[in-house]
């Protein structure tokens, strides 16, 4: 892969690089000396308290610039990626990996199939570590990557290898001894496909992993315990089945008797159950100081009760008791999430002047019963408000689209959809926000 020049999209207000003089669309091309690959080698050159940078103007100009600071001290720019030398690609061939498992003919990023340790180092996201090179390996050691966030599945290497097509796939116990004996941190998930690594196979799972927690630096730190999700574009039907409410309660009764072994060992659960779980099953959610410091946020572990605490923290400091004008909204949400948010709705409308109606929708898009706000399309809220009473607007979480863009995975657009229902939309992120959007005109 060739590394490209660092092109700038953001110069952040009050920054070196505003003193300097960068402008989005320059590009930075080497740093004293040096092509940095990713994000990684740019924060690592950067640190240094003498800069000589090879920089690539909008014009395509060349400029050789000198720069002083203090050490750690941030240039303040933002990339258009984080990779400026490629995405490192998964080959595996996973029957329940979410790219596959999508329409043709939509946007091209949708298609991506990443398995960088990269990205799982700067944002969580998750890699198998069946496409690394050894210079990848020894580029983990050298700048000491950690934690990062792998994906699992079975330790066993025949249900493994099954799961992700790989041959390689099977050497994940061994990989761990070696983040082990550098003393590197790794956040593991498990997605229970039915019939495959349930049962007897996700025990021995969690038990092989939980054997890497123990020491002053466990190389495996936490895991995530995740029912598979399915929709009606997947490959290979016969392969896998859906999560019944039965096999949910099964589950849940599963690792809710080894958390009590981990915590009386350790003090802390070490293997979470995605919120998804107890949806399915329909049983409650665990209390929030369960979850501990939460660490499988980013894979659903207490996502909801996260929300609902910070909800009602803010709330209670941001809700007037009465609004002048009056107000009537929408909030749309994933079908997931409705039970737990009822009550949420009910201390918006304790405002005078404020109506809130809750609409929860399951996505046909994806052929599912059960649907988490995020996996809502265009199409799906087309089909679920189009001529139901909707109020002044409807508020609709941003997380529903593309970052920084106004599509849907369906890649309808935001204005599409409020012409089609001819309604204004207001896309919030984050509880502050939401709540400025229910009491502010």
């Amino acid at each position: 892969m060739s590394i490209q020049p660092a092109r700038i999209t953001k110069v952040l207000p009050d920054s070196i690089g505003v003193e300097i003089g960068f402008e989005p669309g320059d590009a930075i091309v080497s740093i004293n000396g040096q092509k940095p690959r990713d994000l990684i080698d740019y924060q690592f050159l950067c640190s240094d308290e003498i800069l000589e940078l090879e920089v690539l103007d909008v014009a395509g100009e060349t400029h050789n610039i000198e720069i002083e600071k203090e050490f750690d001290d941030d240039l303040g720019l933002e990339f258009e990626t984080a990779l400026f030398d490629g995405l490192i690609q998964c080959n595996n061939k996973c029957p329940f990996c979410f790219i596959d498992q999508q329409p043709p003919g939509k946007r091209e990023t949708l298609y991506l199939k990443d398995d960088d340790y990269r990205l799982s180092f700067l944002y969580g996201s998750y890699l198998t570590l069946t496409n690394l090179s050894q210079r990848e390996w020894d580029r983990i050691e050298k700048l000491r990557l950690s934690p990062l966030y792998v994906s699992v599945h079975a330790t066993e290497p025949e249900v493994r290898t099954r799961l992700l097509k790989n041959s390689r796939a099977g050497q994940i116990l061994n990989q761990f001894k070696w983040f082990q004996e550098r003393r590197l941190q790794v956040h593991a998930q498990v997605v229970v496909c039915p019939g495959i690594n349930d049962g007897i196979h996700l025990e021995k799972t969690l038990l092989d992993l939980a054997a890497f927690h123990a020491g002053e630096v466990p190389a495996i730190a936490s895991v995530a315990v995740v029912p598979v999700g399915l929709t009606r574009f997947r490959p290979n039907l016969e392969e896998l089945m859906p999560v019944s409410r039965e096999k949910a309660r099964e589950v849940i009764a599963q690792v809710q008797e080894l958390q009590e072994k981990f915590y009386q060992e350790w003090g802390s659960h070490f293997a979470w159950l995605a919120d998804e779980w107890f949806l399915i099953a329909q049983q409650d959610l665990p209390p929030e100081s369960h979850y501990e410091d939460y660490p499988q946020i980013g894979n659903g572990v207490g996502s909801i009760r996260q929300f609902i605490k910070q909800f009602e923290e803010k709330a209670n400091q941001r809700l007037p008791k009465k609004i002048e004008i009056h107000r009537n909204l929408t909030w749309v949400v994933g079908n997931a999430v409705e039970q737990a948010f009822k009550p949420l709705v009910q201390q918006l409308n304790e405002v005078e002047g404020l109506e809130v109606n809750l609409i929860a929708l399951n996505s046909n898009y994806w052929g599912q019963e059960i649907t988490v706000t995020g996996l809502l399309t265009g199409q799906d809220l087309l089909e679920g408000l189009q001529g139901k009473v909707l109020g002044d607007a409807i508020i609709l979480p941003s997380l529903m689209l593309k970052a920084n863009d106004t599509r849907f995975l369906d890649d309808m657009t935001l204005k599409s959809l409020a012409k089609q229902l001819e309604i204004k939309i207001i896309p919030v992120s984050g509880i502050e926000a939401f709540l400025d959007a229910c009491i502010e005109e």
